[in-house]
């Protein structure tokens, strides 16, 4: 058994907690002793604020490639997605899983300990299958299990380069041909103990009504998130309707796709039916508020959702900023600009986004929380730094959520062991991987 012993620790509420020590057990959380002033002699020492590790809910690993590339000028999500299609064409299984590790092992650093990898570049150019059709997948999960966090592998089906048109030459790498053959394929994926395996429609443009259907049953069958990009741009919404007489989420409903498992990823030009429906089926709705605001998506309609009944999650997404924080206060922050309102969402539902409920979104209920029968992923937060000195234990939270970031993260734990210590990865150089992955992809044709 090992005890860690925390100066605060969050324990869910609206306050830290003073003088927690944590046992675990192979792994797990076995007990949480509270009125502990001082670290017993056999306790490793957690100096500053503990919180359950952070779950990033949606992150697509290969657009750290392109980080500060296409941050500037004009333009939209769609000319933005020829960009990201010109980076997606540059991979392969080996250049994959040392972008993928970099950028795991930035995530570790920004107290992420849990990853939900959205995964759709799955062939190689032209749609050609690899020897091991999921020679790309089982890099991501190399990936992760090397960077030292969780992954779930959101396996995500993708048919058509919009309603009704062609794939594209690059969006080839993407398709399986059909929803039975992304099953097969998906089937054959092995996980492992850091390792689970979701699903996901990548969108209504991509994927229609049947085959969305079935991956709805796939999902079901053995009760596996289930993930889809919905209603990012009103143009999609549009073109759903005139295509199929319904927004993005009726559609999905009518496929069957909507329950506890299911996050609407963006969801972010919803109609009052489309809330209705997310609300009530106790879908998880996950906000990547960096990338919505790069890519000038607009501002989603977080409190609406939660008034309605959905969770909320968080994600970094195309990697502009790896800062679970960030993404946090932004849902706050951004719906203040929308509602002219400040407090509709207060420091612990934003912090439970990024914890319990974001990792539920991804299959982890059994993270993001420091109770008994939970892992023991830990992030640690620096209190003596300048984001977060002077600050009194009873407005702690608070700080935490509106002014700490990626930065202030000291040490990191997944499983009782730590990945992150002293600020420093204790497997991978990340930023020297990182240089050596981007610079690797960036001179290939």
């Amino acid at each position: 058994m090992k005890r860690l012993w925390c100066e605060f620790a969050w324990l869910g509420g609206a306050a830290v907690t003073p003088g927690v020590v944590v046992e675990v057990e192979a792994g797990k959380v076995g007990a949480v002793r509270l009125g502990v002033p001082e670290p017993p002699p056999d306790a490793v020492a957690l100096s500053g604020y503990t919180l359950p590790g952070l779950a990033n809910a949606h992150s697509h690993a290969f657009q750290r490639l392109f980080r500060g590339k296409t941050e500037e000028g004009q333009g939209n999500f769609w000319s933005w997605r020829e960009q990201m299609y010109a980076a997606a064409e540059r991979l392969d299984p080996d250049s994959y899983l040392e972008l993928a590790r970099a950028t795991f092992g930035e995530m570790a650093l920004a107290g992420i300990t849990t990853v939900g990898e959205f995964h759709y570049v799955h062939h190689g150019q032209g749609g050609s299958p690899y020897a091991d059709p999921n020679a790309m997948g089982a890099a991501l999960v190399a990936a992760a299990e090397q960077a030292g966090i969780r992954i779930t592998l959101i396996d995500a089906c993708y048919l058509s380069g919009g309603f009704g048109a062609e794939l594209d030459p690059v969006q080839r790498r993407f398709s399986d041909g059909s929803a039975v053959a992304w099953i097969e394929r998906v089937e054959a994926l092995e996980a492992g103990p850091q390792a689970r395996v979701g699903g996901a429609v990548h969108s209504v443009r991509a994927v229609d009504p049947d085959a969305a259907a079935l991956i709805a049953q796939w999902a079901a069958a053995g009760e596996r998130p289930l993930h889809a990009h919905v209603s990012e741009q009103p143009r999609e919404n549009d073109e759903c309707r005139a295509a199929f007489h319904c927004s993005p989420t009726e559609l999905l409903a009518e496929a069957g796709a909507l329950s506890e498992r299911f996050t609407a990823v963006h969801a972010t030009h919803l109609s009052a039916t489309d809330l209705e429906l997310l609300g009530r089926a106790g879908a998880c709705c996950c906000f990547c508020p960096t990338t919505e605001r790069d890519l000038a998506d607009g501002i989603g309609p977080a409190l609406l959702l939660r008034e309605a009944g959905a969770n909320l999650a968080v994600g970094s997404d195309s990697q502009a900023v790896i800062d679970i924080f960030e993404e946090c206060r932004a849902i706050e922050l951004d719906e203040r600009l929308a509602t002219q309102e400040r407090g509709c969402h207060d420091p612990a539902t934003l912090l439970g986004a990024a914890t319990k409920q974001g990792h539920a979104a991804v299959g982890w209920p059994d993270c993001g929380a420091i109770e008994p029968g939970m892992f023991a992923d830990l992030v640690n937060l620096d209190a003596s730094g300048a984001a977060l000195a002077g600050i009194e234990a009873d407005s702690a939270l608070g700080s935490i959520v509106f002014a700490a970031g990626a930065g202030d993260v000291t040490n990191v734990l997944v499983g009782g062991e730590f990945v992150v210590r002293h600020g420093d990865h204790v497997r991978i150089d990340v930023p020297a991987e990182l240089r050596t992955a981007i610079a690797q992809l960036g001179g290939r044709s």
